[in-house]
This record gives C-alpha cells, sequence and structure tokens, in this order.
C-alpha cells in the first residue's frame, strides 16, 4: 500500500503521517476493546437475522378481473415491479441479460426496460454470483441474481456459507447482505444429472438463510416482494417443472397474478387443503412443498380422500412454521412428508424427527417420508427419471399404507 500511495504522487512526509494515523487508531480501537466487557451467554443468540419489515401477509392475493398466469411470469413481473420503483434493483447471473432473458425466460425484457447496466450477465462463475452480493449490499444496492440450475450452486457454497450468510451475525447486526438468490430446482423433462437435481437440504444447513420453495405463481410473487424488503439474505427454489404447468397435473402452480402491493411473509405455512377431525375415521396430515404440493393434492383427489388427508404447503423451509405443522399432525393423528429430494439424511428426515418428537403423544403411526430414491444423481432416461424421484401414484400408495397402518 505505501508504494502505490508513493507510485501515485504522495510524498514520503504524506504516506508517514497515513502511516502514523492509522497506526494510532488501530492502537485505541484495542485498548477500547479490551476495556469492553466479556459478552453474556445470551449474546451467543442475537444478530443471526436482522429485523425484517414484513410480518403481515398484505395486499391483493386474487384482484377481480386479473387473469391467471403461469408461475415463471408472476416472478418476472415481480421483478420488474421492483425495478420500476427501486433504481437501487440489480439482476444478473448467467444468460438472463437481453440476448436471451434468462433460459426459462425468467427474465425476458428485463434488460430491454432497464438497461445492461442494471440487468446483466457473468460469467460462468457462481463463486462470483453469490460472492458479489457482499460487496453490492454493503453499497447500498439490491442484487437479485441467479444459480441457472441448481445443480451449479456448489461452487458458490462457499461464498454463501462464510460470507454471505454470517455477515450479519458476526458484525453483531451490522452488516447484513440484503441479497436475493434464485435457484432453478428440481427434475423436469429428462435433464439428466446435472440439471435435475435437489439440494434444499445443504443450503437449509447453512444458518443465516432464509430460504423460501414455493409451489405456485402467487405464493412466489409474494414471497420475492417479502424477500426484496427483508435486509437479510435470501434463497428462493423455484421449480422449473412448475415454471409453465407443463408438468401434469401442475395446473395448480398457475395463478391469477398478484396486485404490486401483494407481500407474503416468510414463516407462513398455507393448509391447503383442511379436514375436519374425524373421530370415526381414521386422517392423515401431508406436510410438503414445491412439487411435493401438487402430488400430495393430485393423490387425494384421485383417491377421493379430500375430506380425510389434510395438506400442508410449508411454502418457506427457513423459517418454518411449526406451529402450523405441529397443530395439523396433532389433529390428524399420522403424518406423511412429502420431498423431491432424496429422504436419507434429508430436510424432510430432519422435520420427520422433530413432528415425531413433538407430536408423539397425538399420532397413531410412526411419521413417514418419502421422497426420491437414495441414488447418487437423476438420470438422463425418462424411464429411469420417472423410477427415481416420487409422483402422484407413489405418492397414493403410500397414503394408503399410513392410513391402513
Amino acid at each position: 500500500m505505501r508504494q502505490l500511495l508513493l507510485d501515485n504522487g504522495f510524498s514520503e512526509q504524506d504516506v508517514d503521517g497515513y502511516d502514523a494515523f492509522a497506526k494510532a487508531e488501530s492502537k485505541k480501537a484495542l485498548e477500547q476493546a479490551m476495556k469492553m466487557p466479556d459478552p453474556e451467554p445470551s449474546d451467543l443468540f442475537t444478530h443471526d437475522f436482522a429485523p425484517t419489515p414484513i410480518t403481515e401477509e398484505k395486499g391483493e392475493r386474487s384482484p377481480l378481473g386479473a387473469e391467471k398466469v403461469v408461475m415463471v411470469d408472476c416472478a418476472l413481473f415481480a421483478i420488474e415491479e421492483l425495478m420500476k420503483k427501486h433504481p437501487e434493483c440489480l439482476l444478473y447471473g448467467q444468460d438472463v441479460g437481453g440476448r436471451l432473458g434468462g433460459v426459462f425466460r425468467e427474465a425476458a425484457t428485463l434488460a430491454q426496460k432497464f438497461g445492461d447496466n442494471r440487468v446483466f450477465n457473468t460469467p460462468i462463475q457462481e463463486a462470483f454470483i453469490v460472492g458479489s452480493t457482499v460487496g453490492m449490499s454493503a453499497a447500498g444496492l439490491k442484487p437479485i441474481v441467479e444459480v441457472q440450475f441448481a445443480d451449479y450452486i456448489w461452487p458458490g457454497l462457499n461464498q454463501l456459507f462464510t460470507e454471505v450468510s454470517r455477515s450479519c451475525y458476526l458484525s453483531n447486526g451490522k452488516w447484513p447482505v440484503s441479497m436475493i438468490l434464485r435457484v432453478p430446482i428440481g427434475a423436469y423433462g429428462s435433464g439428466g444429472p446435472y440439471h435435475s437435481s435437489s439440494m434444499e437440504s445443504v443450503v437449509s444447513n447453512i444458518r443465516g438463510l432464509k430460504i423460501a420453495y414455493p409451489s405456485n405463481g402467487a405464493d412466489l410473487k409474494g414471497l420475492m416482494k417479502a424477500a426484496y424488503y427483508d435486509p437479510n439474505p435470501v434463497v428462493i427454489f423455484e421449480h422449473k417443472g412448475l415454471y409453465w404447468s407443463k408438468v401434469k397435473g401442475t395446473k395448480g402452480a398457475t395463478s391469477v397474478e398478484p396486485s404490486e402491493d401483494y407481500v407474503l411473509p416468510f414463516g407462513k405455512a398455507w393448509v391447503l387443503q383442511e379436514i375436519w377431525k374425524k373421530e370415526e375415521e381414521e386422517t392423515l396430515s401431508i406436510i410438503t412443498y414445491g412439487m411435493g404440493v401438487h402430488w400430495a393434492m393430485n393423490a387425494t383427489e384421485e383417491l377421493g380422500l379430500q375430506d380425510r388427508v389434510e395438506v400442508v404447503d410449508l411454502r418457506t423451509l427457513h423459517p418454518l412454521d411449526y406451529e402450523t405443522v405441529f397443530s395439523s399432525v396433532k389433529k390428524c393423528g399420522k403424518c406423511l412428508v412429502v420431498t423431491e429430494e432424496p429422504s436419507d439424511n434429508s430436510f424432510s428426515r430432519a422435520l420427520q424427527g422433530r413432528i415425531q418428537e413433538e407430536c408423539f403423544k397425538y399420532i397413531d403411526a410412526p411419521v413417514m417420508v418419502i421422497g426420491s430414491e437414495n441414488m447418487p444423481a437423476i438420470p438422463l432416461n425418462s424411464v429411469l427419471e420417472k423410477t427415481m424421484i416420487p409422483s402422484t401414484e407413489k405418492v397414493k400408495a403410500k397414503i394408503e399404507e399410513i392410513l391402513n397402518y
């Protein structure tokens, strides 16, 4: 640094003065720090997250006269509204710029509307995409960034874990990283082993992140808005098979586009299919998220069990609405957790354990989990892909097994 200053025209006297000032300030700061008392044990549990202003659902979820739109467009429209209103909002990632607008059309027209200085492509370097949000946030910007497929997130995990998730906690709440990371996820249309993975268990093990995994467009828009106004880092998993509702049985992912002011707070699950407690019949609570919501809803409809099976859509994985989950399980007496991930050592297995622990006195059967087969990758071949992941038929069989337990 000294040589750099000298090379740029500063005199030796100037540099010596800066050096002396820096040493004096450092010594002063050290002396002040040494005089401070040790922290209290309770201080351990502070500043994992900065306070968020979004605590209630607000705005119109289903405005009169509004048309139904596909899930990917709900996110697109949400970001467009945010960029119009907030000049500090940026969108960048692989292929999201003007030439392509995202491989799923999730950023279509945004570069043309807001310019290449606000919507732009990045190198194929996830560590940069994720890590750059720390500096962007510190400079007062609000970056919305994208990892093109969940399978590509691995190079960015170091930055997500060591920098993004911990900044608020390690700075005593002074420097939360305000960013949104969009992650298209899940198996869809024979994407093969490098474009089909689920990895919410990996990301949910990184403390200091908020995580959404919506099942429909209205939730995605409301959560996107909530994430923008949240000062903390947020990861939004967006299932590729729900973007366009082209997968059989996923029309429920389309929705009337919510109003511009619609926000949906994190940590609020949705009892999508609610039942009354039945003393004379066995009942079941299905806890799920993302694509699992559609498998569960289709399975109960085809079995004609809408009055005996309650379906809870988690919406967000962290914070998780345990109150709604436990209430549903205690009412129904039996529980099935549905996930697309391989179930061993997964987020869903951890949730299964929490439910078993909290609801043990109220349940009449073991809490069960259905997920993908516990194999290393999802094959490209469509027959093997179908064999690998859950489906409506597989969930139907599991429902019958538990109800007859």
